[in-house]
This record gives C-alpha cells, structure tokens and sequence, in this order.
C-alpha cells in the first residue's frame, strides 16, 4: 500500500538527532552513521512518535556536505516507510538555496517541510514572505518555523497570518517561548496548525491548543512523551503534570545553547546512541555535562517510580 499524502503535520514529530562515527578521512573525522540514523527513526516511531524531522537545527544540517544532507533526509524516508510521516528540514540562508532542497525533498518522497526564515540573515516582513513564497511553489506541504532566538526573525502572529494565506503552509512551529502565541496565532489563522516547538513549554502549548508537538526529547523519551500529548488531547491535565513536571528540568536544555550536545549526552545516558557532534559544536564543559547528567537523572528516577 503507498502512503497517502497528508497536509496534517500534528502530532508528536521527533527532531531526529544524528550519530556520527569516527572515521579519519570524514569532515572533523566523524562520518554520519546512516545504519543507526535508520534504528534510531525507525525505532521512535515504533514507540508511537508519529514522525521523524530530519535535517533540523538538532540534525546539525549545516554542518553536512551537501551529500550527506540528502543522503539522511532519503535515509529517514525509507526507514519510516508507510508507518509515519517525514518532514524534512530545508533551511537555507537564501530562498534558492531553501527551494533547492525543498525540491530535492519531494523528488525523495518526504511528507513535509520544516522551513526557517532565511538564515544568517536577519530578513524583513518582504523577505520572509517573498523566501516562503518560492518555497510554496514546490508543492510539499510547510511548517514554518518561528525561532526569533538563533535567527533573528521573528514571525509574528500578523505575519504568520499572512503566511498561512500560502497554498501549502499549513502549519508553524513556535519556538519563541511565548505560549500566548499559540491562541494568538490561531485567532488571526484558524485553520493553521500550531505546533509546540521548545521542549520545556510543550505542555503550556498543547494546553493553549498547541496540536503538534515537534520535539527533541522525545529521542530520549518517545513513548513518555507520546504519552504526555495524548493525555493533554483527553484533557487529563493533572496526570499530564504529574508526568511533565519532574521531566521539565532536562526538557529545558532543548531550549538552550549546547541542545544538540545535551539531548545525545541524555540518549546515551538511557542507553541509545548519542554520540560527538561536528564543528562548531564542541563537547560539553565538564560542569555543563554535570548539570545535564543531574536533570537526566532525576528525570529517569522520576520515571522509574511511575512505573
């Protein structure tokens, strides 16, 4: 059976991180491991995550060749197969460049885009727009994606608005930290998905109406997290505390500066494979490593009497 094509990108969607392994001859020495990239999507969709993301910010796209970026975008496509969706990162600091990839990714089969503003560039309301428009034209349905935090842009509520009137944006990804965006943004486009973009504000987001939850944390804790989404979705918001409250210490390193490297440390830490990260990301500083083990911990600790 071929998979249908969907303009729902809701749901619980991972930010896939991406192993890396030694290799001398390899950019920074590290090659991506694209065997255990296909493990690790396959598996957190087998544990109810409803997709994969890859190439996003914790896919430390920019730091691939440009073989290696398709090459994970068709890796996690056909891990995923008919069992979920693939919405593939097609950042890019020109409209161009953004389009390029876009293309590239609906030749490989993906079921969306998660598209940044221009980067390294701190775009206006005319660039923004024009950079979404060519990107519309390819045909794949968009999440745009709202972090004013590394980018500089800031989409707001009015302009998303004006986004959503693009044939095939459907939905944003807010990463602002703000949670009243999420009734703002769905009273100025109501037939517009709001997605939950920061780990440590999932909750507040998905209780304001948030109905996608596009994540980091759940390459450490799918099913936790699936679980947490639909509990909010029933409206059983006390047990939903109850689960998020003692995992929120480890869900807001997703929102600060060393994520990538904090999320694959947490991986390793419950047994998955997080591994190095290329340049310019560094490891941890020792006292930062210290701190990330500790929230972990309490969170695994939390988790093992729940159960």
């Amino acid at each position: 059976m071929s998979k249908q094509p969907t303009r729902d990108l809701g749901g619980v969607i991972v930010a896939t991180a991406l192993p890396y392994r030694e290799n001398p001859s390899a950019p920074a020495g590290l090659e991506v491991d694209y065997d255990r990239f296909a493990e690790h999507c396959r598996w957190v969709v087998e544990s109810g995550c409803r997709g994969v993301g890859p190439n996003g910010s914790l896919g430390e796209y920019s730091s691939l060749t440009d073989e290696e970026r398709r090459k994970v975008a068709q890796t996690a496509i056909e891990a995923v197969g008919d069992d979920g969706v693939v919405v593939v990162g097609v950042h890019g600091a020109g409209s161009h460049q953004a389009r390029h990839w876009a293309e590239l990714a609906a030749e490989d089969g993906a079921d969306g885009l998660l598209c940044l503003p221009p980067t390294m560039y701190r775009a206006n309301r005319r660039d923004v727009i024009e950079h979404y428009e060519a990107i519309n034209e390819v045909g794949l349905p968009i999440m745009a994606y709202n972090n004013p935090i590394d980018t500089k842009v800031d989409l707001t509520p009015d302009l998303v608005a004006e986004l959503a009137q693009l044939d095939n944006v459907v939905a944003i990804k807010e990463f602002s930290g703000d949670v009243r965006r999420v009734l703002e943004i769905k009273e100025v486009a109501p037939d517009l998905q709001v997605v939950a973009g920061a780990d440590d504000v999932a909750l507040e987001s998905l209780a304001m109406g948030a109905t996608g939850w596009f994540a980091g944390f759940p390459n450490v804790f799918p099913r936790e997290s699936v679980e947490l989404f639909d509990l909010v979705g029933k409206g059983d918001f006390q047990q939903a505390y109850d689960l998020y409250a003692p995992l929120v210490a480890a869900f807001r390193w997703d929102s600060r500066t060393e994520f990538v490297q904090a999320i694959k440390q947490c991986m390793d830490q419950v047994g998955r494979y997080g591994g190095p990260c290329r340049p310019p990301r560094g490891a941890l500083l020792p006292e930062v490593a210290d701190r990330v083990r500790a929230d972990m911990t309490r969170a695994v600790d939390a988790l093992a009497q729940r159960r």
